[in-house]
């Protein structure tokens, strides 16, 4: 089917979209407002941009309910300009899921989770002390594009358990690591656990020899 995406209605072209960009990482946003009460939520419009500068964007969307109010996360990010990505893997899965619940502004997603919070190494808001990994970033800039934001942060620090990280690099042991990727409709994901395929690219000298990386 070809769709032109004037002519289709907005929740179309999310449906259209998130089924066929897949698997996303998920970035659980810790932020705060100027007040400090904490807010926790997960956001898939989420990934990594560039490395020099270490640069990662996340796409947030309007409140659906008013469509110019921003969501609790953009409104923090906007005052304090920190926020924490928390790395989802499968044992932090169901509690994530908590935390997408759209709670009153002054409930902290966190503790009805049932998370714990520890401080970050570079920015005022805190990790969340049960991921395993997470990137501590100040906000970059801000672009609102009709009725979503699209944040992009810095990266100031990193933060990995030590069984997760290869120090020869360092390099992460994603094979281990069990992040949880989101896919199409509501609350279906997939895991990395027993997935990895590992292709090697073909350099351009075996091409010409005829290599084309088939089985």
């Amino acid at each position: 089917m070809d769709f032109e995406v004037a002519k289709l209605q907005t929740r179309q072209v999310y449906n259209l979209m998130i089924g066929m960009i897949t698997p996303r990482p998920i970035a659980l946003i810790t932020s705060q407002d100027e007040h400090g009460q904490i807010n926790a939520a997960p956001f898939s419009a989420f990934n990594y941009f560039c490395t020099d500068p270490p640069i990662v964007g996340v796409g947030v969307t309007n409140r659906p309910e008013a469509v110019t109010v921003p969501k609790d996360t953009a409104h923090n990010i906007r005052r304090t300009h920190e926020f924490v990505v928390n790395v989802v893997t499968e044992d932090i899965l169901r509690k994530m899921n908590i935390c997408a619940t759209d709670f009153p502004a002054e409930v902290n997603e966190l503790e009805m989770a049932g998370f714990t919070t520890a401080p970050s190494m570079m920015v005022k808001v805190p990790r969340i002390r049960e991921a395993h990994a997470s990137l501590e970033c100040r906000e970059y800039t801000t672009m609102e594009i009709g009725n979503s934001r699209i944040i992009l942060g810095q990266v100031v620090a990193i933060r990995v358990d030590d069984q997760f990280v290869d120090p020869s690099g360092p390099y992460i042991k994603a094979e281990e690591l069990h992040t949880i990727g989101r896919m199409n409709g509501l609350g279906n994901y997939v895991r990395t656990r027993d997935a990895f395929l590992n292709v090697p690219r073909i350099p351009y000298k075996k091409w010409l020899e005829g290599e084309r990386g088939e089985e």
